[in-house]
């Protein structure tokens, strides 16, 4: 437990978060960061951190845990107060005089807040499949792959039609003995050249396409996984052998108190002002995939420049009455 006074308070410790006191550091404003999950990184270190991402500058390709690594060497010089591991319970107060409360008792007085939490708390879309519980216990079912070599020699079936499965069933290629990827139709809602590629690992035969099918039932014994059931569309069974199922389904995602906050909502994400990423209650900033405004795209590169709007934004309220003289990193380097 712990009583705090701080700056800003930035509620999610995600890509965006961290970039966020980053961004405040530099305007020497104190930041406290809290996280329900024990480590930095949000879903970049829960759910892919060895799944590589291209879309970050000056990377051309960079692993979900090794760019959490990065951003936590960034935010070192400022000291942050990190508080993992706890759920942001309750908020009160003014833009200037905001107490936040946590699921582990702390009381955080903070000048401004920052939302980053996401799609706020998730967790993944289950198959609704007979004795389902024992082989996720097991390992035998996994919604996440953490460490690619855990699959090293497996037989695997990847099933869904997403993002996920179709980079997956490419991640795995020299790792998994054998995959097998199980969709209901043969368009996949993927981007187009991972599609492609699939495409063409299954033409030399390196991919087994399972498709129209989906799950029905799975086979085995004390959570060791024998084999995974599918069924076509008229209800026709298929029995694919396998040590490991991926069910990549999506995840379902909740706000948790933050919808009972009083902020305008858009389907389950928080509307803000695009120029200065301030919500319908001042004093309150969101950056990353949780903030919704025209235009927004849910790329992680987009929430580091609303991370330094939203610092530059939340100057005034922090310094009151001081003018923000704005210099370059270049010439400014980072605060001591």
């Amino acid at each position: 437990m712990e009583q705090i006074s701080t700056d800003v308070a930035i509620i999610g410790a995600g890509p965006a978060g961290m970039f966020a006191v980053f961004e405040c550091g530099m305007l020497k404003m104190s930041c406290v960061l809290i996280d329900a999950l024990d480590e930095l990184g949000g879903q970049c270190v829960a759910l892919y951190p060895e799944k590589p991402i291209y879309d970050i500058p000056a990377h051309p390709a960079i692993e979900g845990a090794a760019l959490i690594a990065q951003l936590e060497q960034q935010i070192a010089p400022f000291g942050c107060v990190k508080l993992l591991g706890r759920q942001v319970t309750g908020l009160a107060g003014e833009a200037g005089n905001f107490t936040l409360t946590t699921s582990m008792g702390d009381k955080i007085s903070a000048k401004a807040v920052v939302l980053a939490a996401g799609a706020g708390a998730f967790g993944p879309n289950r198959p609704p499949l007979d004795g389902l519980s024992a082989y996720e216990a097991s390992g035998a079912v996994r919604y996440y792959v953490k460490r690619r070599e855990d699959l090293r020699g497996k037989r695997v079936v990847i099933a869904g039609g997403g993002d996920s499965a179709v980079d997956w069933a490419l991640a795995l290629q020299g790792v998994a003995a054998h995959i097998a990827v199980v969709h209901r139709r043969p368009k996949f809602r993927a981007a187009p050249e991972s599609t492609a590629q699939l495409d063409a690992l299954a033409a030399e035969g390196k991919v087994e396409m399972v498709i129209p099918y989906q799950l029905h039932a799975l086979h085995g014994q004390d959570g060791v996984l024998q084999a995974v059931e599918v069924v076509d569309l008229d209800g026709a069974p298929r029995k694919l052998e396998t040590d490991v199922l991926l069910p990549f389904f999506g995840l379902a995602t909740e706000l948790g108190p933050i919808a009972e906050w009083g902020l305008d909502l858009a389907q389950h994400h928080v509307t803000v002002t695009p120029a200065t990423m301030e919500t319908s209650i001042s004093g309150i900033f969101a950056v990353g995939d949780i903030a919704s405004y025209p235009g927004k795209l849910k790329l992680i590169l987009q929430g580091f420049a609303e991370a330094a709007m939203a610092a530059h934004a939340i100057y005034g309220l922090v310094n009151p009455g001081m003018a923000l003289h704005f210099e370059h990193s270049t010439t400014k380097g980072v605060p001591g």
